[in-house]
């Protein structure tokens, strides 16, 4: 990620803090819930396909290898493909940021559209989607890709956010920082451990009741529960338009949707229409 001092000199956006706002601190939360509704209907639906907790498609791939089972070819490329998208959307960010525009909203808005697109083409193959077929595939990898987004995003555009999709790192960072509280060998230390907890566990709240909203609605509603992650995904973008609406209500409105100006430069260029107005009419 670029550094603080490549921010100050006007090149870029530094991400948003996460404690900016209460919309901030509850963003990753939606995110979280989105993961896990995504990666339990993704499961079950295509066949034992994880979108979001990418790693576990390799134990899946081997151990049907080892059973001697059929790989789809799903579960061979989701891991490539999930990496490669990582590295396009940090090429797309580092380009808004060469354009001083802020990355959340336009992350946020292709996640929405990579969902948008895996619920499209699930409802197309029907209620009898095959796992191994070509449809199933192509969406199956853009659940993977929305979620890749999501994981770049969390890290690019939200500064101090715990992760939304892995879960097993959050679980030890919360207990970890528990322990630096009941320690209490540092009551500064033990504060920031404490604050880190709060928002590690709200994460990993989101994502446990994502899987049991999205296992709920898989049950009912079969792949048309994609509905669920698309509309949070739309939820998180609304989200994102109040924290970095924020301050920039002089804005044009046109700017305020691309995520807005450089506030320096804005201000910069404020003061410069200013100062020649005042200079009108001087004697040179």
């Amino acid at each position: 990620m670029t550094d603080g001092v490549r921010y100050r000199e006007g090149v870029g956006r530094p991400p948003i803090p996460i404690e900016q706002s209460l919309t901030t601190k509850l963003l990753p939360t939606v995110l979280s819930l989105i993961a896990g509704s995504v990666d339990v209907i993704s499961f079950v639906g295509l066949g034992g396909l994880f979108a979001a907790h990418i790693t576990g498609n390799l134990v899946i791939l081997a151990a049907r290898i080892v059973a001697g089972d059929e790989a789809p070819l799903a579960l061979m490329i989701a891991v490539p493909v999930f990496i490669i998208v990582l590295a396009v959307t940090r090429l797309l960010a580092g380009g808004l940021e060469r354009l001083r525009v802020a990355s959340l909203r336009p992350l946020l808005f292709l996640q929405f559209l990579l969902l948008a697109g895996f619920l499209a083409l699930c409802i197309v193959g029907g209620p009898r989607l095959d796992p191994n077929g070509a449809n199933a595939t192509v969406a199956g990898m853009l659940g993977v890709s929305a979620m890749a987004v999501q994981n770049a995003l969390v890290q690019i555009s939200l500064k101090g956010a715990p992760s939304t999709a892995v879960m097993t790192t959050n679980i030890t960072r919360f207990m970890m920082d528990l322990g630096e509280v009941l320690l209490g060998r540092s009551p500064n230390d033990g504060a920031k451990a404490g604050e880190r907890a709060r928002r590690t566990g709200l994460a990993i709240a989101g994502f446990v009741v994502g899987c049991g909203l999205g296992a709920g609605c898989q049950a009912v509603a079969g792949l048309w529960s994609l509905t669920l992650p698309a509309g949070l995904a739309l939820v998180a973008l609304a989200m994102a338009f109040a924290v970095t609406g924020e301050g920039a209500q002089a804005q044009p409105f046109i700017l305020r949707f691309l995520a807005g100006t450089n506030p320096q430069r804005a201000g910069s260029h404020r003061a410069s229409a200013s100062g020649t107005a005042s200079n009108v009419g001087r004697p040179r």
